[in-house]
């Protein structure tokens, strides 16, 4: 009996180790997995097993060269260019020219038949090896691997969208915003940048609209982003776009202009100011009347010009009201005016009055400006509370 339960231990033991060892096996192997993909592996697993397809590639052409044609070499060579440095690629190329020459012997002159290593064959072998260098030196130059660079472009893309994120409000107040970059791109020229300032009791917004759109404005919507987000809270709200327009400014950029409005709300009181650069004038809903009014502070473009002031425009939100800011590609396209867009844009904002506001941003972008090339960005500000009366454009 003792002897059978030790056995039995024995046996136990033996399998808790061998789980444990399966376990910490393949926790290695992922760990290398995503330290590869991240781009701190080695890539000579990569440059291994890349070398090890050219004999196989090799002997199943040899073997029925017309399932398995010549041109089947591209694989490891494009595989290459996208994985590893110039100096290891040079080696694969090696490989796969020396593949190439001994099926060229093995399977005779293309003369002789089908399914051979013909002078096109090497044409597209040359070719793809020759852009997969150009694609490896232009990596590294940049210095990021380009297993590396997607990783980096989407965190890029996550760290704008949690800038853009707005802070939780108090009860009583509804906000939301929503961002279309355009042609269906991740990165957009609009951001926002918010904070509760004030001990909380303030709400400070800023919706800035980049130069250009798209990819092209994305990088420097990324270091405005940061850089803004910076200013914000740590300035008195009047300085904040004085303080913008100068870095923008020292950043000398060709195409280096950009607009921008702040908002300044407190949320006790529901009053605001509103100061412009440049920006759409925001539109207030009043439950009271029910209609929209502008609300169009002065200010030029940030970037343009040293010393430029920034005068704001105050309101009050009361129950009910809604404030809608927006960038221009939401209002302005080649074939219609901003009036006439705006005009477009309230009109479908009172489809949402007696409903609220809830969910509106994103059906708002559609329903306005779902196909426009630029990048669209809107946001609402709601002080919940009854609304009276019918809504009228204004």
């Amino acid at each position: 009996m003792a002897a059978g339960r030790e056995r039995r231990a024995e046996a136990e033991t033996f399998t808790a180790r061998l789980k444990m060892q399966w376990h910490r096996a393949r926790v290695g192997v992922r760990r290398s997995a995503v330290d590869y993909f991240r781009g701190d592996g080695s890539e000579w697993i990569a440059l291994g097993l890349l070398l090890f397809t050219i004999p196989v590639i090799a002997a199943v052409t040899l073997a029925n060269s017309v399932w398995c044609s010549p041109a089947l070499l591209v694989v490891p060579i494009v595989a290459g260019g996208l994985l590893l440095r110039p100096a290891s690629l040079l080696g694969l190329y090696a490989a796969a020219a020396t593949a190439l020459i001994v099926e060229s012997v093995k399977l005779g002159p293309y003369t002789e038949g089908p399914s051979r290593v013909t002078p096109g064959v090497v044409l597209v072998v040359a070719a793809c090896g020759f852009f997969g260098l150009l694609v490896a030196q232009f990596r590294s130059r940049v210095g990021v691997p380009w297993r590396r660079g997607g990783t980096m472009l989407f965190d890029l893309r996550e760290r704008i969208r949690v800038q853009s994120k707005l802070p939780k409000l108090p009860d009583g107040w509804h906000r939301e915003m929503a961002l279309r970059p355009a042609g269906g791109q991740s990165f957009s020229g609009d951001f926002v940048v918010a904070a509760r300032t004030n001990g909380g009791r303030t709400l400070e917004v800023v919706l800035t609209d980049v130069s250009g759109k798209g990819m092209d404005a994305g990088s420097r919507a990324l270091l405005l982003s940061g850089a803004f987000g910076g200013l914000l809270g740590s300035l008195p709200p009047h300085a904040f776009l004085p303080a913008a327009n100068g870095y923008l400014l020292r950043q000398d950029w060709d195409e280096g202009f950009a607009t921008s409005i702040h908002l300044v709300l407190d949320l006790d009181s529901g009053d605001y100011e509103l100061y412009s650069a440049g920006h759409p004038p925001g539109l207030q809903l009043s439950a009271g009347s029910g209609r929209w009014e502008e609300k169009a502070a002065e200010g030029p473009l940030l970037g343009v010009y040293d010393g430029a002031q920034f005068d704001p425009v105050k309101g009050s939100l009361r129950p009910g009201d809604v404030l809608m800011l927006f960038t221009d590609g939401l209002v302005e396209t080649s074939d219609r005016d901003i009036v006439e867009g705006i005009d477009r844009l309230t009109g479908e904002a009172d489809r949402y009055v007696a409903g609220g506001f809830h969910g509106a941003a994103w059906h708002l972008i559609e329903a306005v400006a779902k196909d426009v090339n630029d990048d669209r960005a809107l946001l609402l500000i709601c002080r919940e509370g009854p609304t009276a009366g019918q809504p009228r454009l204004g």
